[in-house]
């Protein structure tokens, strides 16, 4: 199990997998930065560097 920080705070969330990491740190971004969510001028290619870039700090994190 891995834990890793939120990219935009403090707030950790834990995981086997990239994705379940992602799914625990949902709740917390929905509540917590919800700009970040419902921000129209993000697109598809924002969400997925943001997968890429998020993919590699959990992979680098032991």
């Amino acid at each position: 199990m891995k834990t890793l920080k939120c990219d935009l705070c403090d707030v950790t969330a834990e995981g086997e997998t990239f994705e379940d990491w992602m799914e625990a740190l949902k709740p917390h971004y929905f509540t917590t930065h919800p700009e970040i969510i419902s921000d129209p001028t993000k697109t598809k290619n924002d969400m997925e560097n943001w997968i890429a870039e998020n993919r590699i700090r959990f992979e680098s994190t032991s």
